[in-house]
């Protein structure tokens, strides 16, 4: 059954997997979810990814990261802001910070998606995807 939203799907899925602490994921691959496992690798919060599949069946496999030796997940919370009944829309002023810095703003800019410090930076705002942290 395809999910209508597959940002929220593929923040399901990457929470219900480090829950249970799996070493991968397997996320229906779009243009968009491809671009926000970019910005979780550069941010180091996943391992890496790689697409499989042919067609309209490509799946990317996302590899969790975990630290220690009581392996606990890099990602201790990932959660959707902007949903499709309610868009969350920031000005470049008011880009938020998660948890002082700690955390990440994932926006979706005219420039593309890229996180809340990088959008500071170009000085631009756009619509809050996620927060992890």
């Amino acid at each position: 059954m395809p999910a209508h939203d597959t940002i929220s799907d593929m923040l399901t899925r990457i929470r219900n997997a480090c829950a249970v602490r799996h070493s991968t994921v397997a996320i229906p691959s779009t243009r968009m979810t491809r671009n926000i496992a970019d910005v979780l690798k550069e941010e180091g919060f996943i391992g890496g990814y790689e697409e499989v599949g042919e067609g309209v069946k490509k799946n990317i496999v996302v590899s969790l990261k975990y630290k220690g030796r009581n392996r606990q997940p890099v990602i201790h919370n990932i959660r959707r802001v902007s949903t499709p009944g309610l868009r969350v829309y920031s000005k470049k002023k008011d880009l938020p910070r998660v948890l002082g810095g700690i955390g990440v703003a994932i926006i979706s800019t005219s420039s593309g998606i890229m996180t809340d410090r990088e959008a500071r930076k170009q000085g631009i705002g756009g619509e809050i995807l996620c927060y992890v942290w």
